[in-house]
């Protein structure tokens, strides 16, 4: 099909994140100027930490330091009143009309994929994840328009390519999932700041109060105690493989360990000018602080990884740094939880 499909001017948004990086592009293309990142990060109470039972990535430990995948978008599309469309497919070839259908309406689109085969991808990030999200905005012959909001610019990819990458296989499989905004009715303030409040409440739950002790802060404590054990249970070469793979959860695939803690700290600066509450900008330090710590446990890991440490105590000073951190972010929180927002 040699068709060019054109969309109205689309402007790419480059972003720490993708699944942020999207929200903000899409919503701002449908008119939303004020949408940033951090704002469309902290209404969809993106901050999470949670090790997954029974789950395994990459032959390591599936752990994620934020919310479950999509639903930012979702979170902070309803903050705003704003109706969405999602669908999944059974085949490519329905999935690939349903996406031509919408682009030629001028309707850029969210795509979850999987990022081993991305072909614009560096060798050293493609791996089997598939939590990866991007925007389709057009198609010229067999070329899709890409505007992936962790590149510097768009790109593209080939309708192979990206049928590829939509129905990739294994944990996540996104089974062509493709979502945008399709009703957006009147914004006010009141309503960004309501949004604010909400996105603050349900991620103070979600760190303090979810049950269970693998999710959450209780979650971090439960990783800590993981590693204390894993060079004894699992042998050096296996023990240093599960920390790497922590490291690359972290810091290599946007789910943010470090990052996440700046950008919900960027989010607290913005609430403060929003709420007009200066007690939510002194707070943004305390995750500034938590996303450092995080930052050096990082650190550590990697030295385990390639071999430059290699003794049990440095899996102790690893399990150590992460009970610190679960502390100051488990501080931070409960100071959140007793600012009375929004009364």
């Amino acid at each position: 099909m040699n068709t060019d499909i054109r969309t109205e001017e689309f402007h790419h948004v480059q972003a720490a994140h993708c699944e942020n990086g999207v929200t903000t592009a899409l919503l701002r293309h449908h008119g939303l100027d004020f949408m940033t990142e951090p704002l469309a990060f902290g209404m969809g109470s993106g901050l999470f930490y949670i090790q997954i039972p029974f789950l395994t990535i990459n032959n390591g430990p599936a752990i994620s330091f934020r919310t479950m995948p999509g639903a930012i978008f979702a979170r902070t599309c309803k903050a705003l009143g704003v109706e969405v469309s999602r669908k999944k497919f059974s085949s490519q070839e329905k999935a690939q009309l349903f996406l031509d259908k919408k682009i030629s309406e001028g309707v850029p689109v969210g795509c979850q994929v999987g990022v081993f085969h991305l072909t614009y991808f560096p060798k050293e990030y493609r791996f089997h994840f598939n939590a990866h999200n991007l925007i389709v905005y057009g198609r010229e012959g067999d070329q899709y328009n890409i505007s992936d909001p962790i590149m510097e610019d768009v790109t593209h990819l080939s309708a192979q390519e990206l049928n590829r990458v939509r129905f990739a296989q294994g944990p996540l499989a996104p089974k062509g999932h493709i979502y945008f905004p399709e009703r957006i009715g009147a914004i006010n303030d009141d309503l960004i700041r309501k949004g604010i409040v909400t996105g603050i409440k349900r991620n103070v739950r979600d760190m303090l109060r979810i049950p269970g002790n693998f999710a959450g802060v209780d979650g971090i404590r439960h990783t800590s105690n993981h590693i204390r054990k894993w060079r004894d249970k699992l042998g050096l070469k296996k023990a240093s493989l599960y920390l790497g793979q922590i490291v690359r959860m972290q810091e290599e695939i946007g789910t943010g360990g470090g990052g996440f803690r700046f950008l919900y700290g960027a989010f607290l600066e913005e609430s403060a000018a929003w709420l007009q509450d200066d007690r939510l900008a002194n707070l943004s330090e305390d995750f500034t602080r938590a996303g450092d710590l995080w930052r050096g446990s990082a650190i550590k890991m990697a030295g385990v990884y390639k071999g430059r440490l290699t003794e049990q105590k440095d899996f102790e000073e690893i399990a150590d740094m992460l009970v610190n951190i679960r502390e100051v972010e488990k501080e931070a929180f409960q100071k959140l939880s007793k600012l009375n927002l929004g009364k």
